[in-house]
């Protein structure tokens, strides 16, 4: 017998938002406890899911009798018989409670059973008149009593800050936002996959340190009690996959939580899940195929096909994608060859043609930026919204990255690319600089800046430098933003939909 009843006078204490429909469930859990049934039991032994009995109807013997378990989404009682839906992981399915199936006795607890609870049945598989796949019920469980109603009209609620806070809600009466979680597990497992089969190693990388570097962020800062030491939460795993190569392991990645105190809009957040690579002796080129790859073998293993219909636009990501050069694209969206002219040249065709007025409002001064810095935010205002199919914009001025090996071809380039979609930016990529006297000059440099009071550059690392004096390889790296990638995978709109649990005000 379960012996826990409710004490109705002293719900207020510890649920104070109890309504009358609130009681009125607590009432029939205590009347389900009096009836000996334990409405929280401890166990189940559900053998099927709703999506196999649908799937596989037409093999099943009229006699087999099956195991499922779920939630009521929706039930109906007709005297006699009742008509339930219940939902499972994989989907849901009709059931058939009859008195002359279960008893006169057992379907009289009918009536303390409500939409929202748990239940476990037993039963055959039958069509109703109007060809509905359906369980006749034959044994039925109460698992989990739920106290609180589910939400009315769920489904149409617009406030995603209710649906973010209330994220269980959510996936009950959001099919979609279940099955988005779903995918975004299967397109980890499908990742690792890919991965698995070209010899990669999966290494795991410090969340805390005492330095941070490898992207231009702004840091977390905590403490260690323990150590009396000030420590800050990974920004990016870079120079520790680094140090593995160094050490040996020639093909290294990891899926790493990072976190960048920054602003938090449609495709930024400030924690987030970070994938990096890298591949001793290969080069950015290498690189590009292998994303390219990685990209379509996640979405044909968890989506069957490359196409994707993202807020009405077709996007395809099938290999192999487009390779365009950012002083070409700059070129040609703003009638500025920048590759060829000098930084006051630059300048000079700015204000002639009066660009970038948006940017010098906010307080970036052309005059003070450098050509790379020009460059850059030219291809940030007038080229990224235009790159909607999967592109790579390859080739980017040699000062927009310490960490990068100087373009084969053009010393005043590096060979770095960022792959774009719907004008979204989807990752970041180098020929890794391995030349460790240039890489202490640049780190150095960066550390300077933020002595300096810029807040998003990185101190200095000794222990990488180091690790690199000893020799790193001629190396090919990767950083994929994992949430970017699920929101294409499940058409979501902003990188909140594919956080679970995403922060939420007080």
């Amino acid at each position: 017998m379960y012996e826990q009843y409710v004490d109705i006078k002293k719900l207020k204490e510890i649920m104070p938002d109890a309504n009358e429909v609130i009681i009125e469930k607590i009432n029939k859990m205590n009347q389900l406890m009096e009836e000996g049934i334990n409405p929280y039991p401890y166990s189940y032994d559900k053998v099927t899911h709703s999506d196999y009995i649908i799937n596989n109807y037409h093999s099943i013997n009229s006699e087999e009798s099956f195991n499922m378990a779920g939630r009521i989404m929706l039930l109906r009682r007709m005297g006699n018989a009742t008509f339930m839906n219940i939902s499972d992981q994989t989907g849901d399915i009709q059931l058939y409670v009859s008195k002359n199936n279960i008893g006169q006795e057992k379907y009289k607890l009918i009536k303390l059973i409500d939409v929202g609870d748990l239940i476990g049945v037993k039963g055959t598989v039958f069509k109703t008149k109007t060809e509905e796949i359906t369980i006749r019920v034959t044994e039925l469980t109460v698992l989990s009593k739920a106290i609180r109603p589910l939400p009315e009209k769920y489904h149409g609620i617009q406030d995603m800050d209710l649906r973010q806070r209330h994220r269980s809600l959510d996936m009950i009466m959001n099919n979609e936002v279940k099955e988005r979680f779903i995918n975004r597990s299967k397109a980890m497992s499908a990742l690792r996959e890919f991965l698995n089969e070209r010899d990669f190693i999966e290494v795991d990388t410090p969340v805390l340190d005492t330095k941070y570097g490898g992207g231009e962020a702004k840091p977390f800062i905590t403490e260690v009690n323990s150590m009396n030491t000030e420590v800050y939460m990974n920004v990016s795993p870079e120079l520790y996959l680094k140090r593995m190569m160094v050490g040996g392991i020639e093909r290294v990645y990891t899926l790493a939580r990072s976190f960048r105190n920054e602003g938090i809009d449609k495709t930024h957040y400030p924690e987030f899940t970070l994938f990096e690579c890298y591949m001793a002796y290969a080069d950015y080129n290498d690189m590009m195929e292998l994303m390219e790859s990685l990209y379509q073998y996640v979405f044909n293993k968890v989506i069957h096909t490359t196409k994707v219909v993202y807020e009405g636009v077709e996007i395809d990501f099938k290999a192999p994608w487009k390779r365009e050069k950012m002083c070409d694209l700059v070129k040609r969206h703003t009638h500025i060859e920048v590759e060829n002219l000098s930084k006051e040249e630059i300048v000079n065709a700015i204000e002639q043609k009066e660009l970038l007025k948006t940017v010098q409002q906010e307080g970036f001064i052309i005059r003070e930026a450098s050509k790379g810095e020009l460059i850059m935010t030219l291809f940030d205002e007038y080229c990224v919204q235009n790159l909607i199919q999967p592109t790579f914009v390859i080739d980017f001025p040699m000062d927009s990255s310490p960490l990068c090996k100087i373009h084969r071809d053009n010393p005043d380039l590096i060979e770095r690319f960022e792959p774009y979609a719907y004008g979204i930016e989807l990752g970041n990529a180098y020929s890794e600089l391995n030349d460790s006297l240039r890489q202490r000059v640049l780190l150095n440099e960066q550390a300077s800046k933020l002595r300096a009071g810029l807040e998003t550059a990185s101190p200095m690392d000794e222990e990488f430098a180091v690790a690199i004096d000893t020799g790193m390889p001629p190396a090919g790296g990767l950083g994929i933003g994992i949430d970017r990638m699920i929101m294409f995978l499940t058409g979501a709109a902003s990188i909140k939909d594919v956080i679970a649990f995403p922060l939420v005000k007080r």
